[in-house]
């Protein structure tokens, strides 16, 4: 058992400098946007989950989590399953914990995982959160506008290119039409 929890494989790299400053802008930006919209338009466009959000989308950028897809879809998906539990259940202990359990295997299920998605039900729960608008706004708009800040923060240079795909690399024309005329 001692084995299994010791660790053992090698730390990741330290990023380079364009990478540490393309998080520091990406959520720099990113949050801004959200703030301002939620100022001058009076549309609240920003919770606390959107700043792990932000950390996905622009010091993690490849992984799957920071995929458009599963931003957007993940944060839809748990704050549904908290909105739900909460007019169904209640704010008990039991609802929350619930909650968070069946958003992790919904977004499993849907393959639209996203970390900081998980603390959408805690959030909605714990705050009193029952009008399902909060689905639009914040969760939608928010989660769309980040994304739009990520294409093009992510996209700044000749050597980038995100994302990785939108819906899924079996959905992608673009890469099934590239791979048969690579034949």
């Amino acid at each position: 058992m001692l084995k299994k929890i010791k660790g053992g494989e090698a730390m990741q790299p330290r990023p380079d400098f364009l990478s540490v400053v393309r998080g520091f802008v990406g959520g720099l930006f990113g949050i801004s946007v959200l703030l301002a919209v939620t100022y001058w338009a009076g549309v609240p466009s920003i919770m606390a989950p959107f700043g792990a959000t932000c950390v996905l989308l622009f010091a993690l950028p490849k992984a799957p989590l920071a995929q458009p897809r599963s931003v957007i879809g993940g944060h839809f998906v748990s704050a549904l399953i908290g909105l739900l539990a909460i007019n169904l259940f209640g704010d008990g202990m039991l609802t929350v914990a619930l909650a968070v359990g069946i958003s992790i295997a919904l977004m499993q299920l849907l393959r639209v995982v996203h970390a900081p998605a998980g603390a959408n039900p805690i959030l909605i729960i714990m705050s009193g959160i029952t009008d399902y608008s909060f689905l639009l706004t914040p969760v939608l708009i928010g989660s769309v506008l980040l994304v739009i800040v990520a294409l093009i923060v992510n996209n700044i240079g000749t050597g980038s290119r995100w994302p990785s795909y939108w819906i899924g690399h079996s959905l992608n024309i673009f890469n099934k039409n590239t791979k048969l005329q690579q034949d």
